[in-house]
């Protein structure tokens, strides 16, 4: 089961898309959906929790806690709109586009991809694009 909630002045549209599309996403890696909740906040939001759990004193786009066990995706995934905002002006890119980016980049983490190598960083950016593409197909 997928969830949005809200910490911030901000609403998806449409939720049964992007819950239709994440399921896409999921079924495309050949794993099995759990439960996860995204929840849409702030910088300070984000912030703060950046800070308590993961000791980074700085602002990020999306902080992700994996529950997944074996092939049953489940987690929390904490996006920043304000962060995605700046970043879809910084890339040349649309906010929707970045959205589905960051929304993606959570849970193709919980599929196992890592991002912190450079090899690494450009297979997650490459499984983004492909996962993206996902979100205009009719469900």
């Amino acid at each position: 089961m997928i969830e949005f909630n809200y910490e911030t002045d901000f609403n998806l549209e449409h939720e049964e898309h992007y819950s239709e599309w994440i399921s896409a996403v999921i079924e495309s890696e050949d794993k099995t959906e759990g439960e996860i909740n995204y929840i849409f906040c702030d910088d300070e939001y984000l912030h703060q929790i950046n800070l308590k759990y993961l000791n980074h004193d700085e602002l990020t786009d999306i902080i992700s806690f994996d529950y997944t066990m074996g092939n049953l995706i489940s987690g929390d995934i904490f996006i920043s709109v304000e962060r995605v905002k700046d970043n879809a002006k910084d890339y040349g890119v649309t906010f929707e586009n970045e959205l589905l980016r960051v929304m993606s980049h959570g849970v193709l983490h919980y599929c196992g991809y890592k991002d912190k190598s450079e090899e690494d960083s450009k297979a997650m950016r490459s499984k983004e694009e492909e996962k993206i593409k996902l979100f205009h197909v009719e469900q």
